[in-house]
Protein backbone atom coordinates (compact mmCIF):
# COMPACT_ATOMS: atom_id res chain seq x y z
CA UNK A 1 0.00 0.00 0.00
CA UNK A 2 1.14 3.23 -0.92
CA UNK A 3 0.54 6.81 1.19
CA UNK A 4 1.16 10.56 -0.44
CA UNK A 5 1.41 13.02 1.34
CA UNK A 6 1.59 16.85 0.49
CA UNK A 7 2.11 18.94 3.73
CA UNK A 8 0.35 21.83 3.19
CA UNK A 9 2.24 24.20 5.19
CA UNK A 10 4.98 23.93 2.47
CA UNK A 11 3.23 23.73 -0.46
CA UNK A 12 4.17 26.84 -2.27
CA UNK A 13 3.64 26.56 -6.04
CA UNK A 14 3.87 30.48 -6.59
CA UNK A 15 7.49 30.35 -5.37
CA UNK A 16 8.43 27.15 -7.03
CA UNK A 17 8.41 26.02 -10.58
CA UNK A 18 5.74 23.34 -9.70
CA UNK A 19 9.01 20.03 -10.29
CA UNK A 20 6.56 18.34 -8.73
CA UNK A 21 4.46 17.89 -12.07
CA UNK A 22 7.48 18.83 -14.52
CA UNK A 23 9.64 15.57 -13.75
CA UNK A 24 6.55 13.23 -12.61
CA UNK A 25 7.43 10.33 -15.86
CA UNK A 26 3.52 9.44 -15.35
CA UNK A 27 2.61 12.98 -15.92
CA UNK A 28 5.24 13.23 -19.27
CA UNK A 29 3.17 10.21 -20.32
CA UNK A 30 -0.27 12.07 -19.99
CA UNK A 31 -1.58 10.54 -16.78
CA UNK A 32 -2.65 13.43 -14.41
CA UNK A 33 -0.85 12.06 -11.07
CA UNK A 34 0.13 15.22 -10.05
CA UNK A 35 -2.47 18.50 -10.07
CA UNK A 36 -2.77 21.54 -8.39
CA UNK A 37 -6.08 21.98 -6.39
CA UNK A 38 -9.00 24.66 -6.06
CA UNK A 39 -6.61 25.50 -3.04
CA UNK A 40 -3.49 26.17 -4.72
CA UNK A 41 -1.62 23.42 -3.12
CA UNK A 42 -0.57 20.23 -5.18
CA UNK A 43 -2.49 17.10 -5.46
CA UNK A 44 -0.97 13.66 -5.85
CA UNK A 45 -3.01 10.75 -6.89
CA UNK A 46 -2.06 7.34 -5.30
CA UNK A 47 -3.75 5.13 -7.44
CA UNK A 48 -1.67 6.40 -10.41
CA UNK A 49 1.29 7.17 -8.50
CA UNK A 50 4.47 4.73 -8.93
CA UNK A 51 6.68 5.93 -5.59
CA UNK A 52 9.56 6.83 -7.98
CA UNK A 53 10.41 9.38 -5.19
CA UNK A 54 12.07 11.99 -8.34
CA UNK A 55 9.09 14.46 -6.89
CA UNK A 56 10.53 13.99 -3.16
CA UNK A 57 13.84 14.80 -4.17
CA UNK A 58 12.55 17.76 -6.81
CA UNK A 59 10.33 19.41 -4.20
CA UNK A 60 12.65 22.72 -2.77
CA UNK A 61 10.46 23.43 0.18
CA UNK A 62 10.58 19.47 1.43
CA UNK A 63 6.95 19.78 0.71
CA UNK A 64 6.12 15.79 -0.71
CA UNK A 65 6.38 12.34 1.14
CA UNK A 66 5.74 9.12 -0.27
CA UNK A 67 5.78 5.83 1.54
CA UNK A 68 5.28 1.94 0.92
CA UNK A 69 3.59 0.61 3.60
CA UNK A 70 2.83 -3.31 4.44
CA UNK A 71 0.17 -4.64 2.58
CA UNK A 72 -1.47 -5.88 6.37
CA UNK A 73 -2.40 -2.03 7.07
CA UNK A 74 -5.63 -2.36 5.58
CA UNK A 75 -7.66 -0.72 8.03
CA UNK A 76 -7.07 2.77 8.75
CA UNK A 77 -8.54 4.80 11.58
CA UNK A 78 -8.91 8.11 10.04
CA UNK A 79 -7.09 10.41 7.66
CA UNK A 80 -6.83 13.89 7.48
CA UNK A 81 -8.25 14.84 3.77
CA UNK A 82 -6.76 14.11 0.44
CA UNK A 83 -3.06 13.43 0.72
CA UNK A 84 -3.43 14.10 4.24
CA UNK A 85 -1.70 12.46 7.53
CA UNK A 86 -3.37 8.76 8.18
CA UNK A 87 -3.72 7.10 11.61
CA UNK A 88 -3.48 3.00 12.08
CA UNK A 89 -4.92 1.83 15.83
CA UNK A 90 -6.39 3.09 18.68
CA UNK A 91 -5.10 2.89 22.27
CA UNK A 92 -7.27 1.14 24.87
CA UNK A 93 -8.65 2.90 28.15
CA UNK A 94 -8.20 0.61 31.02
CA UNK A 95 -10.50 0.86 34.16
CA UNK A 96 -7.75 1.10 37.10
CA UNK A 97 -4.96 1.92 35.60
CA UNK A 98 -2.44 4.72 33.41
CA UNK A 99 -2.17 3.84 30.06
CA UNK A 100 1.04 5.55 28.15
CA UNK A 101 0.97 7.00 24.40
CA UNK A 102 4.72 6.98 23.53
CA UNK A 103 5.63 8.52 20.37
CA UNK A 104 7.30 10.94 18.20
CA UNK A 105 5.45 14.65 18.11
CA UNK A 106 3.38 14.61 15.11
CA UNK A 107 2.30 11.32 15.09
CA UNK A 108 -1.18 10.72 15.93
CA UNK A 109 -1.36 10.55 19.53
CA UNK A 110 -3.82 13.78 19.97
CA UNK A 111 -6.10 12.36 17.03
CA UNK A 112 -6.26 9.03 18.67
CA UNK A 113 -6.82 11.09 21.93
CA UNK A 114 -9.85 13.03 20.20
CA UNK A 115 -11.47 9.85 18.72
CA UNK A 116 -11.73 7.96 22.76
CA UNK A 117 -13.08 11.49 23.87
CA UNK A 118 -15.67 11.70 20.77
CA UNK A 119 -14.54 15.01 19.72
CA UNK A 120 -13.77 13.73 16.20
CA UNK A 121 -15.67 11.22 14.43
CA UNK A 122 -13.20 8.61 12.53
CA UNK A 123 -13.52 8.70 8.63
CA UNK A 124 -11.68 5.05 8.35
CA UNK A 125 -9.19 6.20 5.81
CA UNK A 126 -12.07 7.93 3.71
CA UNK A 127 -11.11 11.35 3.57
CA UNK A 128 -13.83 13.58 2.80
CA UNK A 129 -16.39 11.43 3.82
CA UNK A 130 -18.02 10.87 7.50
CA UNK A 131 -18.30 7.16 8.33
CA UNK A 132 -21.46 5.83 10.61
CA UNK A 133 -21.24 4.78 13.89
CA UNK A 134 -22.85 1.41 12.95
CA UNK A 135 -19.86 1.16 10.38
CA UNK A 136 -17.19 1.77 12.87
CA UNK A 137 -18.50 -0.83 15.62
CA UNK A 138 -18.88 -2.89 12.73
CA UNK A 139 -15.03 -2.61 12.13
CA UNK A 140 -14.08 -2.96 16.05
CA UNK A 141 -16.77 -6.00 16.88
CA UNK A 142 -14.74 -8.33 19.16
CA UNK A 143 -12.17 -6.53 20.15
CA UNK A 144 -11.31 -4.49 23.61
CA UNK A 145 -12.57 -1.45 22.32
CA UNK A 146 -16.03 -2.44 21.17
CA UNK A 147 -17.65 -1.29 24.83
CA UNK A 148 -16.11 1.72 24.85
CA UNK A 149 -16.66 2.88 21.31
CA UNK A 150 -20.43 1.89 21.70
CA UNK A 151 -20.60 5.02 24.71
CA UNK A 152 -18.96 6.94 22.63
CA UNK A 153 -21.42 6.57 19.80
CA UNK A 154 -24.20 7.27 22.17
CA UNK A 155 -22.44 10.34 23.85
CA UNK A 156 -22.08 8.43 27.45
CA UNK A 157 -18.62 9.25 27.81
CA UNK A 158 -17.75 12.48 29.76
CA UNK A 159 -13.64 13.46 28.75
CA UNK A 160 -11.33 15.37 31.02
CA UNK A 161 -8.67 17.04 29.07
CA UNK A 162 -5.34 18.63 30.24
CA UNK A 163 -4.13 20.62 27.24
CA UNK A 164 -0.37 20.13 25.86
CA UNK A 165 0.02 24.09 25.53
CA UNK A 166 -1.01 25.39 28.91
CA UNK A 167 -0.55 29.28 27.62
CA UNK A 168 -3.42 29.31 25.87
CA UNK A 169 -5.37 29.14 29.22
CA UNK A 170 -4.74 33.16 29.83
CA UNK A 171 -5.87 33.72 26.02
CA UNK A 172 -9.69 32.33 27.21
CA UNK A 173 -10.39 32.81 30.80
CA UNK A 174 -9.54 36.21 32.71
CA UNK A 175 -9.91 35.95 35.99
CA UNK A 176 -7.95 34.34 39.55
CA UNK A 177 -7.00 30.64 39.73
CA UNK A 178 -9.52 30.63 42.82
CA UNK A 179 -12.27 31.47 40.47
CA UNK A 180 -10.80 29.17 37.74
CA UNK A 181 -10.07 26.16 40.15
CA UNK A 182 -13.57 26.47 41.49
CA UNK A 183 -15.70 26.29 38.25
CA UNK A 184 -13.77 22.53 37.95
CA UNK A 185 -14.32 21.42 41.78
CA UNK A 186 -16.63 18.32 40.50
CA UNK A 187 -15.13 15.33 42.54
CA UNK A 188 -14.88 17.35 46.17
CA UNK A 189 -10.80 16.83 45.35
CA UNK A 190 -10.21 20.49 44.39
CA UNK A 191 -8.46 21.33 47.86
CA UNK A 192 -6.70 17.79 47.75
CA UNK A 193 -5.02 18.46 44.15
CA UNK A 194 -4.08 22.45 45.57
CA UNK A 195 -1.95 20.73 48.56
CA UNK A 196 -0.56 18.39 46.73
CA UNK A 197 0.67 20.52 44.03
CA UNK A 198 1.24 23.39 46.05
CA UNK A 199 -1.33 25.90 44.54
CA UNK A 200 -2.85 27.68 47.73
CA UNK A 201 0.00 30.89 47.46
CA UNK A 202 -1.05 31.77 44.11
CA UNK A 203 -4.97 31.32 44.58
CA UNK A 204 -5.56 34.86 44.54
CA UNK A 205 -3.22 35.81 41.41
CA UNK A 206 -4.06 36.63 38.30
CA UNK A 207 -4.08 33.49 35.36
CA UNK A 208 -2.35 35.89 33.41
CA UNK A 209 0.23 36.78 35.76
CA UNK A 210 1.37 33.32 36.69
CA UNK A 211 4.44 31.45 35.42
CA UNK A 212 5.02 28.35 33.54
CA UNK A 213 5.22 25.80 35.92
CA UNK A 214 2.37 27.69 37.96
CA UNK A 215 0.02 27.37 35.09
CA UNK A 216 1.09 23.55 34.47
CA UNK A 217 0.00 22.80 37.69
CA UNK A 218 -3.34 24.84 37.23
CA UNK A 219 -4.20 22.87 34.33
CA UNK A 220 -3.67 19.62 35.93
CA UNK A 221 -5.40 20.55 39.09
CA UNK A 222 -8.44 22.00 37.16
CA UNK A 223 -8.48 18.55 35.09
CA UNK A 224 -8.30 15.96 37.83
CA UNK A 225 -10.64 17.64 39.94
CA UNK A 226 -13.29 17.01 37.19
CA UNK A 227 -16.21 14.33 37.45
CA UNK A 228 -15.16 12.31 34.33
CA UNK A 229 -15.30 8.73 32.58
CA UNK A 230 -12.11 8.96 31.23
CA UNK A 231 -9.07 11.73 31.89
CA UNK A 232 -6.44 12.30 29.13
CA UNK A 233 -3.40 14.60 30.18
CA UNK A 234 -0.88 15.78 27.16
CA UNK A 235 2.25 16.63 28.52
CA UNK A 236 1.92 17.30 32.80
CA UNK A 237 5.80 17.94 32.97
CA UNK A 238 7.18 21.07 31.16
CA UNK A 239 8.16 23.72 33.48
CA UNK A 240 7.91 21.47 36.79
CA UNK A 241 11.18 20.66 38.33
CA UNK A 242 11.47 16.76 39.56
CA UNK A 243 9.51 17.31 43.13
CA UNK A 244 6.31 18.63 41.19
CA UNK A 245 6.81 16.22 39.13
CA UNK A 246 6.37 13.45 41.73
CA UNK A 247 3.99 15.29 43.46
CA UNK A 248 2.04 14.77 39.91
CA UNK A 249 2.20 11.86 39.77
CA UNK A 250 1.14 10.80 42.79
CA UNK A 251 -2.05 12.53 41.76
CA UNK A 252 -2.31 10.55 38.67
CA UNK A 253 -1.85 7.21 40.18
CA UNK A 254 -4.57 8.09 43.05
CA UNK A 255 -7.25 8.88 40.07
CA UNK A 256 -5.84 5.83 37.83
CA UNK A 257 -7.55 3.76 40.88
CA UNK A 258 -10.71 4.50 40.15
CA UNK A 259 -11.01 5.98 36.67
CA UNK A 260 -9.16 5.42 32.98
CA UNK A 261 -6.39 7.20 32.59
CA UNK A 262 -4.16 8.03 29.49
CA UNK A 263 -1.35 10.13 29.17
CA UNK A 264 1.23 11.01 26.49
CA UNK A 265 4.36 11.98 28.06
CA UNK A 266 8.40 12.28 26.84
CA UNK A 267 9.56 11.95 30.17
CA UNK A 268 10.60 8.57 30.18
CA UNK A 269 11.28 8.49 33.92
CA UNK A 270 7.87 9.78 35.01
CA UNK A 271 6.22 7.98 32.24
CA UNK A 272 8.06 4.80 33.27
CA UNK A 273 6.63 5.44 37.15
CA UNK A 274 3.29 6.47 35.99
CA UNK A 275 2.46 4.13 33.44
CA UNK A 276 1.12 0.36 33.66
CA UNK A 277 1.11 -0.24 30.09
CA UNK A 278 1.97 1.93 27.27
CA UNK A 279 1.42 1.96 23.33
CA UNK A 280 4.40 2.47 21.10
CA UNK A 281 3.21 4.76 18.34
CA UNK A 282 5.41 4.34 15.20
CA UNK A 283 5.43 6.40 11.59
CA UNK A 284 6.69 9.05 9.81
CA UNK A 285 5.34 12.43 11.72
CA UNK A 286 2.95 13.80 9.58
CA UNK A 287 3.09 11.52 7.25
CA UNK A 288 1.56 8.49 9.09
CA UNK A 289 1.44 6.93 12.49
CA UNK A 290 1.04 2.96 13.94
CA UNK A 291 -0.43 2.64 17.08
CA UNK A 292 0.52 -0.86 18.35
CA UNK A 293 -1.40 -3.21 20.74
CA UNK A 294 -0.49 -2.85 24.68
CA UNK A 295 3.17 -3.49 26.29
CA UNK A 296 4.30 -3.65 30.25
CA UNK A 297 5.51 -0.41 30.34
CA UNK A 298 9.12 -1.80 31.02
CA UNK A 299 8.77 -3.79 27.81
CA UNK A 300 7.21 -0.74 25.77
CA UNK A 301 10.28 1.94 26.88
CA UNK A 302 13.03 -0.05 25.95
CA UNK A 303 11.44 -1.71 22.67
CA UNK A 304 10.91 2.16 22.10
CA UNK A 305 14.54 3.09 22.76
CA UNK A 306 16.03 -0.15 21.16
CA UNK A 307 14.06 0.83 17.75
CA UNK A 308 12.77 -2.59 17.09
CA UNK A 309 9.12 -4.37 17.62
CA UNK A 310 9.85 -7.46 17.54
CA UNK A 311 6.25 -8.70 18.11
CA UNK A 312 5.54 -6.53 14.49
CA UNK A 313 9.16 -7.54 13.44
CA UNK A 314 9.00 -3.75 12.52
CA UNK A 315 12.63 -1.36 12.89
CA UNK A 316 11.30 2.12 13.03
CA UNK A 317 15.10 3.83 14.12
CA UNK A 318 18.15 3.23 12.58
CA UNK A 319 19.92 3.63 15.91
CA UNK A 320 19.05 2.19 19.19
CA UNK A 321 19.23 4.76 22.58
CA UNK A 322 21.82 3.82 25.14
CA UNK A 323 22.91 4.80 28.25
CA UNK A 324 26.63 5.04 29.47
CA UNK A 325 28.27 3.97 32.77
CA UNK A 326 29.86 7.06 33.00
CA UNK A 327 32.96 6.22 30.42
CA UNK A 328 32.14 9.93 29.04
CA UNK A 329 33.50 11.64 32.83
CA UNK A 330 36.79 10.45 31.89
CA UNK A 331 36.85 12.51 28.79
CA UNK A 332 35.83 15.71 31.01
CA UNK A 333 38.40 15.40 33.46
CA UNK A 334 41.28 15.27 30.97
CA UNK A 335 39.52 18.85 29.22
CA UNK A 336 41.36 22.27 29.92
CA UNK A 337 39.92 24.95 32.61
CA UNK A 338 37.57 27.09 29.58
CA UNK A 339 35.97 29.36 32.27
CA UNK A 340 36.62 29.74 36.36
CA UNK A 341 33.50 32.39 38.34
CA UNK A 342 34.39 33.49 41.73
CA UNK A 343 31.78 33.49 44.73
CA UNK A 344 29.05 35.55 43.71
CA UNK A 345 25.69 36.68 45.85
CA UNK A 346 22.51 38.08 44.44
CA UNK A 347 20.16 39.77 46.72
CA UNK A 348 16.65 40.30 45.42
CA UNK A 349 15.18 40.99 49.23
CA UNK A 350 12.42 38.25 48.77
CA UNK A 351 14.56 35.87 47.63
CA UNK A 352 19.14 35.29 47.93
CA UNK A 353 21.54 33.18 45.89
CA UNK A 354 24.52 32.09 46.64
CA UNK A 355 27.20 30.42 43.98
CA UNK A 356 30.26 29.30 45.45
CA UNK A 357 33.16 29.99 42.76
CA UNK A 358 34.03 26.89 40.08
CA UNK A 359 35.43 25.98 36.93
CA UNK A 360 33.84 24.96 33.65
CA UNK A 361 36.27 22.49 31.40
CA UNK A 362 36.25 23.05 27.74
CA UNK A 363 34.33 20.51 26.27
CA UNK A 364 31.97 19.30 29.09
CA UNK A 365 28.56 19.25 29.43
CA UNK A 366 27.40 20.10 32.93
CA UNK A 367 23.63 19.29 34.36
CA UNK A 368 22.27 21.77 36.46
CA UNK A 369 19.60 20.25 38.73
CA UNK A 370 17.27 21.92 41.54
CA UNK A 371 14.07 22.82 42.56
CA UNK A 372 11.61 25.66 40.69
CA UNK A 373 12.53 29.03 42.38
CA UNK A 374 15.74 27.72 43.77
CA UNK A 375 18.03 30.37 41.83
CA UNK A 376 19.12 27.92 38.55
CA UNK A 377 17.69 30.77 35.97
CA UNK A 378 19.41 33.69 37.88
CA UNK A 379 22.90 31.33 37.74
CA UNK A 380 22.33 31.30 34.16
CA UNK A 381 21.89 35.44 33.74
CA UNK A 382 24.32 35.70 36.20
CA UNK A 383 27.29 33.72 34.36
CA UNK A 384 25.71 35.03 31.25
CA UNK A 385 26.28 38.72 32.31
CA UNK A 386 22.37 39.72 32.04
CA UNK A 387 22.15 40.46 35.77
CA UNK A 388 25.06 41.49 37.79
CA UNK A 389 25.86 40.22 41.02
CA UNK A 390 25.96 42.15 44.46
CA UNK A 391 29.73 40.76 45.05
CA UNK A 392 31.44 38.84 42.80
CA UNK A 393 32.30 39.46 38.89
CA UNK A 394 32.09 37.89 35.78
CA UNK A 395 35.50 38.05 33.79
CA UNK A 396 33.58 40.19 30.60
CA UNK A 397 35.90 38.95 28.31
CA UNK A 398 34.53 35.45 28.82
CA UNK A 399 31.76 35.17 25.35
CA UNK A 400 28.24 33.72 26.41
CA UNK A 401 25.17 32.61 24.22
CA UNK A 402 22.38 31.87 26.91
CA UNK A 403 18.67 30.25 25.51
CA UNK A 404 16.35 31.76 28.13
CA UNK A 405 13.66 29.48 29.44
CA UNK A 406 10.61 31.31 28.15
CA UNK A 407 10.25 32.07 24.63
CA UNK A 408 9.14 34.36 22.67
CA UNK A 409 8.14 34.85 19.01
CA UNK A 410 9.50 37.64 17.30
CA UNK A 411 7.33 38.91 14.31
CA UNK A 412 7.65 39.37 10.14
CA UNK A 413 10.71 37.47 10.15
CA UNK A 414 10.85 33.15 8.97
CA UNK A 415 12.69 30.88 10.42
CA UNK A 416 15.98 31.06 7.37
CA UNK A 417 16.06 34.99 8.50
CA UNK A 418 16.59 34.60 11.96
CA UNK A 419 19.29 32.00 11.79
CA UNK A 420 20.90 34.13 9.26
CA UNK A 421 20.93 36.62 11.13
CA UNK A 422 22.87 34.70 14.11
CA UNK A 423 25.93 33.61 11.58
CA UNK A 424 27.76 33.86 8.98
CA UNK A 425 27.83 29.89 8.35
CA UNK A 426 24.68 29.45 7.36
CA UNK A 427 25.44 28.09 3.70
CA UNK A 428 27.79 25.61 5.03
CA UNK A 429 27.77 21.76 4.74
CA UNK A 430 29.04 22.08 8.85
CA UNK A 431 25.95 23.80 9.96
CA UNK A 432 23.61 21.72 7.66
CA UNK A 433 24.80 18.42 9.09
CA UNK A 434 25.75 20.14 12.93
CA UNK A 435 22.68 22.12 13.31
CA UNK A 436 20.03 22.07 10.87
CA UNK A 437 19.86 18.11 10.50
CA UNK A 438 20.01 17.56 14.01
CA UNK A 439 17.10 19.86 14.94
CA UNK A 440 15.11 19.14 12.01
CA UNK A 441 14.29 22.36 11.13
CA UNK A 442 15.01 22.44 7.14
CA UNK A 443 11.65 22.16 6.60
CA UNK A 444 10.18 25.38 8.53
CA UNK A 445 13.00 27.03 7.41
CA UNK A 446 10.49 29.11 5.77
CA UNK A 447 7.82 29.48 7.99
CA UNK A 448 7.57 32.60 9.47
CA UNK A 449 8.81 32.27 13.67
CA UNK A 450 5.27 33.49 14.93
CA UNK A 451 3.52 30.72 13.60
CA UNK A 452 5.30 27.67 15.14
CA UNK A 453 4.32 25.14 17.47
CA UNK A 454 5.85 24.95 20.94
CA UNK A 455 8.18 22.25 20.03
CA UNK A 456 9.45 23.60 16.44
CA UNK A 457 9.60 26.87 18.58
CA UNK A 458 12.12 25.38 21.11
CA UNK A 459 14.14 23.62 18.61
CA UNK A 460 14.73 27.00 16.51
CA UNK A 461 15.69 29.02 20.09
CA UNK A 462 18.46 26.32 20.57
CA UNK A 463 19.26 26.53 17.34
CA UNK A 464 19.78 30.55 17.84
CA UNK A 465 21.86 29.91 21.28
CA UNK A 466 24.41 27.60 19.32
CA UNK A 467 24.93 29.63 15.99
CA UNK A 468 26.33 32.02 18.17
CA UNK A 469 30.04 32.09 18.44
CA UNK A 470 30.90 31.71 22.22
CA UNK A 471 33.23 29.91 25.14
CA UNK A 472 30.27 29.37 27.09
CA UNK A 473 26.79 27.78 25.98
CA UNK A 474 23.80 27.87 28.52
CA UNK A 475 20.56 26.33 27.68
CA UNK A 476 17.33 27.20 30.21
CA UNK A 477 15.13 23.74 29.76
CA UNK A 478 15.59 22.63 26.41
CA UNK A 479 13.65 19.42 26.50
CA UNK A 480 10.00 21.67 27.16
CA UNK A 481 8.04 20.34 24.44
CA UNK A 482 10.50 18.12 22.84
CA UNK A 483 9.71 14.55 22.36
CA UNK A 484 11.44 11.63 23.09
CA UNK A 485 13.27 11.29 19.80
CA UNK A 486 14.15 14.73 19.70
CA UNK A 487 15.44 15.16 23.16
CA UNK A 488 18.05 11.84 22.10
CA UNK A 489 19.20 14.06 19.04
CA UNK A 490 19.53 17.03 21.44
CA UNK A 491 22.15 15.06 23.80
CA UNK A 492 24.07 14.21 20.86
CA UNK A 493 24.00 17.03 19.19
CA UNK A 494 25.19 19.00 22.77
CA UNK A 495 28.18 16.80 23.12
CA UNK A 496 29.46 17.04 19.65
CA UNK A 497 28.91 20.76 19.97
CA UNK A 498 31.01 20.90 23.38
CA UNK A 499 33.97 18.85 21.94
CA UNK A 500 34.48 20.50 18.39
CA UNK A 501 34.20 23.87 19.53
CA UNK A 502 36.04 23.10 23.01
CA UNK A 503 33.44 25.13 24.81
CA UNK A 504 31.57 24.88 28.03
CA UNK A 505 27.85 24.22 28.28
CA UNK A 506 25.87 24.10 30.80
CA UNK A 507 22.24 22.55 30.41
CA UNK A 508 19.21 23.37 33.02
CA UNK A 509 16.75 20.63 32.63
CA UNK A 510 14.03 18.33 34.90
CA UNK A 511 14.46 15.40 33.00
CA UNK A 512 16.86 13.12 34.66
CA UNK A 513 16.64 10.86 31.27
CA UNK A 514 18.61 13.78 29.25
CA UNK A 515 20.35 14.81 32.00
CA UNK A 516 21.71 11.50 32.83
CA UNK A 517 22.85 11.09 28.96
CA UNK A 518 24.37 14.30 28.85
CA UNK A 519 26.06 15.79 31.59
CA UNK A 520 29.99 14.94 32.27
CA UNK A 521 29.38 16.95 35.81
CA UNK A 522 26.07 17.90 37.62
CA UNK A 523 25.81 21.35 39.88
CA UNK A 524 23.02 20.79 42.13
CA UNK A 525 21.20 23.87 43.70
CA UNK A 526 20.11 23.36 47.06
CA UNK A 527 17.95 25.81 49.98
CA UNK A 528 14.46 26.86 50.29
CA UNK A 529 12.34 27.47 47.02
CA UNK A 530 11.95 31.31 46.56
CA UNK A 531 13.55 32.01 49.69
CA UNK A 532 17.43 31.22 49.50
CA UNK A 533 19.40 29.02 46.99
CA UNK A 534 22.65 27.89 47.15
CA UNK A 535 24.72 26.78 44.10
CA UNK A 536 26.94 23.92 44.80
CA UNK A 537 29.31 21.91 42.35
CA UNK A 538 29.93 21.49 40.01
CA UNK A 539 30.19 17.52 41.38
CA UNK A 540 31.18 14.22 39.07
CA UNK A 541 28.18 12.34 38.76
CA UNK A 542 27.96 9.78 41.30
CA UNK A 543 28.20 12.39 44.13
CA UNK A 544 26.10 15.22 42.48
CA UNK A 545 22.95 13.13 41.75
CA UNK A 546 23.40 10.94 44.99
CA UNK A 547 23.40 14.28 46.53
CA UNK A 548 20.39 15.16 44.49
CA UNK A 549 18.25 12.47 44.86
CA UNK A 550 18.88 11.89 48.46
CA UNK A 551 17.30 15.35 49.09
CA UNK A 552 14.48 14.36 46.47
CA UNK A 553 13.83 11.11 47.99
CA UNK A 554 14.15 9.05 45.12
CA UNK A 555 16.41 6.21 44.19
CA UNK A 556 17.60 4.91 40.74
CA UNK A 557 18.37 1.76 39.76
CA UNK A 558 19.34 0.28 36.37
CA UNK A 559 17.67 -2.51 34.46
CA UNK A 560 19.46 -5.24 31.73
CA UNK A 561 19.34 -2.26 29.28
CA UNK A 562 21.45 -0.06 31.62
CA UNK A 563 18.45 1.90 31.21
CA UNK A 564 18.19 3.96 34.48
CA UNK A 565 14.57 3.58 36.25
CA UNK A 566 13.25 5.47 39.33
CA UNK A 567 12.21 2.54 42.20
CA UNK A 568 8.75 3.14 43.28
CA UNK A 569 8.53 3.70 46.56
CA UNK A 570 8.75 2.10 49.35
CA UNK A 571 9.47 -1.12 47.37
CA UNK A 572 12.72 -3.45 48.48
CA UNK A 573 14.92 -2.32 45.80
CA UNK A 574 13.86 1.52 47.48
CA UNK A 575 14.47 0.81 50.89
CA UNK A 576 17.51 -1.29 50.20
CA UNK A 577 19.57 1.40 48.19
CA UNK A 578 18.26 4.39 50.97
CA UNK A 579 20.19 1.59 53.91
CA UNK A 580 22.77 1.83 51.82
CA UNK A 581 22.89 5.54 50.71
CA UNK A 582 23.33 4.59 47.12
CA UNK A 583 20.11 6.35 45.91
CA UNK A 584 22.25 6.88 42.22
CA UNK A 585 22.30 3.18 40.77
CA UNK A 586 22.76 0.05 42.40
CA UNK A 587 23.62 -2.69 40.24
CA UNK A 588 21.98 -3.85 37.64
CA UNK A 589 18.62 -4.94 37.85
CA UNK A 590 17.03 -7.93 36.39
CA UNK A 591 13.50 -5.61 35.94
Amino acid sequence: MRIAVVHRDRCHPKKCGTECIIYCPRVRTGDETVTIGEDNKAVISEELCVGCGICIKKCPFEAIDIVNLPEKLTSPIHRYGENGFILYGLPVPVEGKVTGLLGANGIGKSTAVMILSGQLVPNLGVPGETAGWREILNRFTGSELFDYLALVSEQKIRVALKPQYIDHIPRVFQGTVRELLATTDERGSLDHCISTLSLGSILDRNISEISGGELQRVALAACLSRDADFYFLDEITPFLDIYQRMAAARLIRELAEQRPVVIVEHDLAILDLLANTVHVVYGQPSVYGIITRPKGVRVGINQYLEGYLPEENVRFREYEVTFETRTHSKRASAGTTGLTFPRMTRDYGVFSLTVNGGEIRGGEVIGILGANGIGKSTFARLIAGIEKPDSGEMDTAVRVSYKPQYIKAASGETVEEVLRNCTAKFDTSYYEHDVIEPLSLRHILQSPVDSLSGGELQRVAIAVCLSRDADLYILDEPSAHLDVEQRVRLTRMLKKHAENRDSGILVIDHDIYLIDMISDRVFVFEGEPGVHGTAAGPFDMNEGMNRFLKHLGVTFRRDKSMRPRINKPGSFLDREQVSLGEYYYAEVTKG
